[in-house]
């Protein structure tokens, strides 16, 4: 980790206050689920950080009060160009990630995120920002020949989601070749849980992850969980995925930025290497908060992979990373911690 000097603030958490290695960080979707965890261990660390966010999905009550934010679309390029002055590094969150709906609705997603990847790229370009760590996701290998995946295994995305994200690896592999850029590319698997202490956790305008709605169900806000798919080639027939935690992703943009620097695109697997079925995290998630919530079977969501397991072997050797928080009961306390003390996420109605 970087050298800084530390201070304490009321909560008892160790604040960064700026030091000699002290950087200035731009961070788009800043105010989104993984965005915000990361910005919080940034400023933690003493590094100023600017935020970018529109707070169309994303929370203003997530960042801590040293960010600065600048509410604006990343398709604003004058906006983001002059966001970008002295500014050492930018890791890029802002996207549409639902990748279900990404099938139905297309054009926002591919709008979204390929453009908004692309004008902030040439925003970078105009002031010479040439570092980006990259937001990407494991939807880019969509239905894999054989599990765990490592990052070498043939990108054929199913759906929307997937490919517009591919597709902005690729023009970030573009501009790194044509303009003496850096980027590494983190594909991440299943992001679930919240910062330990339930204090900032998921707060999504469209509830579609599994762990997310196994909460909401406990909670008696959905009146049942709808399980996707119960005819998948896997244990027990339903989807099975890797679940990490977020603060564990969090902590790989940190290290990802360490290793910054020389020219090229690099893509790094994050995932605990472990597979999990739905009926598995069900079940769990009964356990955890000692609710017994009603479910459905329904039939499969179109674009849905059997089975995504990842290989973290390059990051952890490349990256000195490795996840802290990789068994799922933690995973789901964490993820319970926060919504059932936080029902109505960052809204105090």
């Amino acid at each position: 980790m970087s050298s800084l000097l530390a201070e304490f603030d009321s909560d008892g958490l160790e604040t960064g206050v700026m030091s000699e290695t002290s950087k200035h960080y731009l961070v788009t979707g800043g105010a989104g689920y993984i965005g915000s965890q990361t910005v919080r261990l940034l400023v933690k660390e003493g590094h100023r950080v600017t935020v970018v966010d529109n707070l169309s999905t994303g929370h203003a009550e997530a960042l801590p009060s040293e960010v600065n934010l600048v509410e604006a679309s990343l398709v604003d390029g004058a906006t983001i160009t002059k966001s970008l002055e002295g500014v050492d590094a930018v890791l890029h969150f802002a996207a549409n990630i639902e990748a279900g709906e990404s099938v139905h609705d297309p054009a926002r997603f591919w709008a979204n995120n390929l453009n908004g990847t692309l004008s902030l790229l040439n925003s970078m370009h105009a002031a010479g920002v040439k570092k980006l760590v990259f937001s990407s996701t494991a939807a880019v290998y969509g239905e894999p020949k054989e599990n765990p995946i490592a990052e070498d295994n043939d990108l054929l995305p199913t759906n929307p989601y997937g490919q517009s994200k591919l597709a902005s690896e690729m023009a970030i592999h573009d501009y790194c070749h044509a303009y003496d850029m850096s980027a590494i590319c983190l594909r991440y698997f299943n992001a679930a849980g919240a910062e330990p202490g339930g204090q900032h956790g998921a707060d999504h305008h469209h509830k579609t992850h599994l762990i997310t709605l196994c909460m909401e169900a406990a909670l008696g806000r959905i009146p049942k969980l709808s399980i996707f798919g119960t005819d998948y080639p896997t244990r027990d027939g339903t989807a099975v995925r890797d679940y990490i935690h977020v603060v564990d992703l969090a902590a790989a943009h940190i290290d990802a930025l360490r290793v910054l620097g020389e020219k090229g695109c690099r893509k790094y697997n994050l995932g605990n290497g472990l597979g999990y079925s739905v009926k598995e995290v069900v079940a769990l998630a009964k356990e955890v908060t000692a609710v017994d919530f009603p479910t459905e079977l329904t039939e499969r969501r179109e674009g849905d992979p059997a089975e995504l397991i990842a290989s973290s072997t390059r990051a952890q050797s490349q990256l000195q990373w490795k996840p802290a928080h990789a068994e799922l009961r933690k995973i789901l306390q964490d993820a319970w911690d926060w919504h059932s003390s936080h029902p109505n996420g960052y809204s105090a109605e």
